[in-house]
């Protein structure tokens, strides 16, 4: 019959927590991811505005889990499961392929969520990935370079307006390096334009930045944004977009058109594809944002033998953070453990513990939030370097990352400022290729 086999989809928190917390485990683990890193995704807005590179964030999950004999890494596409046969369906490019299991762990994680008005994707890319990250930098340095050609000063203020959509902590993060980066990076390095001069805006149908913070931290948060040159407009919501501006009404209804080339969207998330294939083959529930509704031990209802963790699980009181990942993983783990040898298990109902929230808002400024402490300026700035070093997978990731804010920190240079063309429009073009069109390019066909 074999060892028990354990196929877990996704390589983020969530499957890379699973994986090594099997390594013991009399099983064969076979991660199927459709990339080839483990990312750490908290990180993402440093790639996309200069401080660090993609390989600091995303280590090769080949290499993190190369030492543990009883898992097999294969990069691909889920497309579908087959929960009566228990068989997998998933590809690479134009191969298809299947793979069977005993347990299914489903990691899949969530996307970006533009509110039924997914066409503002093609004017502000999301920030889930590295690809979105490396669009987003190409867009961004891209903006300064086509305000240094330009004679019409109009658009120049048009291409030097940078509009970043959610007031969460990427968002908060983002508006705050777009507007260190104008402001200090790129000092002295055009002639037609000052790069100072851009302006940066942060909008959220909140009242105030970080929410989830409480308002008193978000207050503070925002005097701080504005304090660097950030204007911050809460209550006020996009209703429409396009490639040269940004639409919004605020509390009092009024509706503004602002002239804007590159934006950011960092407001919402929408559970993977995934979650809809899991609800029509297991009759499972899907929350507003397209999460799986699973039962107390993490399960879809009347199939024991699949799991979903992290990101594409609905349960109450666990936000979309990479803590509810990491113990949802170590849960799933356990109790798979536990049922392999026949004992019982040291938990039968997940139990989240929040270990609280933090965000950085500049250089030596952050906002923390831990139970009761709450924490700004420069402690929360220290906290928050420690923290996210300390969950960055891998010691070479760490050292470099560590090399790198130290040099951004101090000289307010940015080492990684290259850009493509093809960063900037990849996205776009393959989209419109449709599905498919990558195994269709690589092999010439028409």
């Amino acid at each position: 019959m074999g060892r028990h086999r354990v196929v877990i989809i996704g390589s983020g928190f969530g499957g890379l927590f699973t994986t090594r917390a099997l390594s013991r485990s009399d099983v064969d683990i076979t991660v199927i991811a459709r990339t080839g890193h483990h990312l750490f995704q908290p990180l993402l807005y440093q790639v996309a505005t200069g401080i660090l590179s993609e390989g600091e964030i995303a280590p090769a999950t080949r290499e993190i889990l190369r030492d543990q004999r009883n898992a097999r890494v294969l990069l691909g596409l889920v497309e579908d499961i087959d929960t009566d046969a228990r068989v997998v369906h998933w590809r690479n490019h134009n191969r298809l392929e299947e793979t069977p299991y005993d347990t299914l762990v489903v990691a899949a994680g969530a996307g970006q969520s533009y509110f039924g008005n997914d066409h503002f994707a093609t004017f502000a890319p999301g920030m889930k990935t590295i690809d979105d990250a490396l669009e987003l930098r190409a867009r961004i340095f891209g903006a300064f370079e086509l305000a240094e050609l330009e004679q019409d000063p109009d658009r120049v203020r048009e291409l030097l307006t940078f509009v970043v959509v959610g007031a969460g902590p990427t968002g908060v993060e983002m508006a705050g390096q777009i507007r260190e980066l104008a402001s200090k990076t790129l000092r002295g390095e055009f002639r037609s334009i000052d790069p100072a001069q851009a302006r940066v805006l942060l909008l959220d149908g909140a009242p105030l930045p970080l929410p989830v913070f409480g308002r008193k931290l978000g207050k503070r948060t925002q005097l701080a944004l504005e304090g660097l040159g950030v204007e911050v407009r809460t209550s006020t919501l996009v209703t429409d977009m396009d490639a040269e501006s940004v639409t919004v009404r605020d509390a009092e209804g009024t509706i503004e058109r602002i002239p804007s080339v590159c934006k950011v969207w960092a407001a919402g998330v929408q559970g993977s594809p995934l979650g809809r294939v899991l609800a029509e083959r297991t009759g499972a529930q899907l929350d507003r944002a397209g999460r799986v509704q699973v039962g107390p031990d993490l399960t879809v209802p009347d199939h024991p033998e699949i799991f979903v963790i992290g990101d594409l699980m609905s349960v109450e009181g666990v936000p979309g953070v990479a803590q509810g990942a990491i113990q949802s993983a170590r849960f799933v783990a356990a109790l798979v453990d536990a049922r392999l040898k026949g004992a019982e298990p040291a938990a039968s109902h997940f139990t989240y513990t929040d270990r609280g929230s933090m965000a950085t808002i500049a250089r030596f400024k952050a906002v923390v939030s831990v139970g009761r402490v709450k924490m700004t300026g420069f402690p929360a700035w220290l906290a928050w370097c420690f923290l996210h070093l300390l969950y960055i997978v891998g010691f070479k990731q760490q050292v470099i990352t560590l090399v790198h804010w130290f040099i951004s920190f101090l000289s307010r240079a940015r080492s990684e400022r290259t850009t493509t063309n093809q960063q900037m429009v990849a996205r776009l073009a393959l989209e419109r290729l449709g599905e498919g069109s990558s195994g269709k390019l690589v092999t010439g066909e028409e």
